[in-house]
């Protein structure tokens, strides 16, 4: 098997847009993490996917809840993807968010929102595939912050 530094390094040559996912815990507070393993699945149904490593801190809730919403980040998210990346418990104190239409946590100013009811999870390695039928969406004008070879970045010539 390929080193996991080497695969690490390899799979930075694949860009990818930068996510938020967050739910809310069993105390009702909100709970996030910066996820670039996301896509979509299906159209119809409209199915998306993420991958979560079993060590964020937020892994428990998603699963509990059974249900996630996601945020698309803008290139002037930068420091929420980061703030979201850490292991801090109160990763949502001071930033502007909204319940959405299922009551889960979503961020001000982002390019587009998902809100999703999970209908499976699938185990592999050190993460677990969420699986969330789409249950409402909605995209706003901006350009998306990119991830790529270990840095952030943003499209040439991108139309808001």
């Amino acid at each position: 098997m390929i080193p996991a530094d080497e695969f690490r390094r390899v799979l930075g040559h694949f860009a990818t847009g930068v996510t938020v996912i967050s739910t809310t815990g069993e105390d009702g507070r909100p709970t996030g993490l910066t996820a670039s393993a996301f896509t979509s699945v299906s159209l119809d149904p409209p199915l998306v996917l993420v991958c979560v490593d079993h060590e964020s801190q937020s892994y428990p809730a998603l699963l509990e809840r059974g249900r996630f919403a996601v945020s698309v980040l803008t290139t002037a998210q930068e420091d929420l993807s980061r703030r979201f990346a850490t292991t801090r418990l109160d990763k949502f104190d001071g930033v502007p968010h909204r319940s959405g239409t299922l009551g889960l946590p979503i961020l001000d100013g982002a390019l587009a929102h998902l809100e999703c009811v999970t209908v499976a999870t699938h185990v592999e390695g050190d993460h677990t595939i969420l699986v969330g039928r789409v249950e409402h969406a909605r995209s706003d004008s901006g350009e998306p912050l990119l991830y790529y070879r270990g840095r952030y970045g943003r499209l040439s010539g991108a139309n808001p």
